[in-house]
């Protein structure tokens, strides 16, 4: 368990490094979506929950935005419950296209979309989901994007899927292309429906911590002890989201970051570290990736400075707190008293109430 002293070290560097971004990296915002989103440019969020179920909250964690591309985390998720690894490999591949979000590109080899982090991959995803009809895909997405949040009350905003419905010609393009080539099947209304749908929830910055750390405590969400994810599929879903989530700049971001994470263009941002806890970030300033610059420059530090890469040497590990610029650092002795990972025995104990 996190100590109280620990919790309060992680609040105060998260604060500290929320002011420092917060006035950083304004040069390198080149849009934002939808463009009216720029009367909100001063929006930041910092949030993150640990396996063990303790949260921190910095800036404008309780303002709601939609997921948008976040949300093929989680149909994805769904998907491989749904048909089993083999049958959903086999419609969507695993392998970065390094090619922009809304791309017409396949794996011509294996007659797929690369992966189902860009639109056609997470297109095939909704297709493969089980449902009698579009609504009933809807309703299971709906009701497993509230279990890995915790938020029962979680929902599709009606006026966001309005305007994504009015400026959806290249998605419709993409399933007309992928029907004439067999990727997807039935009717393309109900697959972008669904697809819509998803991307119209909308979520705060401390929800999406709480959905990244479900991810990282092995799909057992750490407040409610609710099982999101069949434990077998995490590490499936958490790997693509290592090598596939930021679009075409997802080579550099594993090789310089290696953070799972899934930004969408409302400037959100969900990231994992597996075994430790959640990244839930918000700013609606988008680089030239349509990644929130604010969201990606935390990552990038918390990285570099704390060891958090993936493949990082064990002695550079951090993840005792934030430190200040002044300060190096914790020992890897002090990762366990602040931020440590979910034990044995706790995590069966969370088994056994999912």
């Amino acid at each position: 368990m996190v100590s109280q002293t620990g919790a309060r070290l992680v609040a105060e560097q998260l604060e500290e490094l929320h002011a420092r971004h917060g006035t950083r990296g304004d040069d390198r915002i080149v849009s934002f979506y939808p463009p009216e989103a720029a009367a909100d440019r001063h929006l930041f969020a910092i949030a993150g929950t640990n396996v063990d179920g303790t949260r921190w909250g910095v800036g404008d964690c309780e303002v709601r935005f939609p997921l948008q591309s976040i949300s093929k985390v989680f149909t994805f998720g769904l998907a491989l419950e749904d048909n089993g690894r083999e049958a959903t490999l086999a419609r969507v591949g695993v392998e970065p296209s390094g090619e922009p979000f809304n791309s017409i590109t396949f794996d011509e080899a294996h007659h797929r979309p690369h992966n189902p982090m860009i639109n056609t991959g997470a297109l095939v995803a909704a297709n493969l989901v089980h449902g009698v009809d579009r609504h009933d895909k809807i309703t299971r997405l709906l009701e497993r994007l509230r279990t890995y949040s915790g938020n029962p009350d979680l929902a599709v905003d009606q006026d966001v899927l309005a305007a994504e419905l009015t400026s959806n010609d290249r998605n419709l393009g993409l399933c007309y292309i992928m029907r004439s080539l067999g990727m997807i099947t039935g009717e393309i209304g109900d697959t972008l429906a669904v697809y819509l749908a998803m991307c119209s929830v909308t979520v705060t910055a401390s929800e999406l911590s709480v959905m990244g750390a479900t991810l990282a405590h092995g799909g057992i969400n750490p407040l409610t002890g609710q099982r999101a994810l069949t434990r077998r599929y995490v590490r499936d879903v958490v790997s693509v989201m290592n090598t596939c989530g930021m679009y075409d700049a997802a080579g550099q971001w594993a090789t310089d970051v290696g953070i799972p994470a899934k930004s969408g263009v409302s400037g959100g941002l969900v990231a994992t570290i597996v075994n430790h806890l959640g990244l839930g970030m918000f700013s609606p300033g988008l680089d030239v990736h349509g990644h929130s610059v604010r969201a990606v420059n935390v990552c990038r530090e918390l990285s570099e400075r704390f060891g958090l890469h993936i493949f990082a040497d064990p002695g550079e590990s951090s993840l005792g707190g934030v430190p200040t610029a002044d300060t190096p650092p914790a020992r890897p002795d002090r990762t366990r008293e602040v931020l440590p990972a979910a034990e044995a025995e706790h995590a069966e104990h969370h088994e056994g109430r999912a």
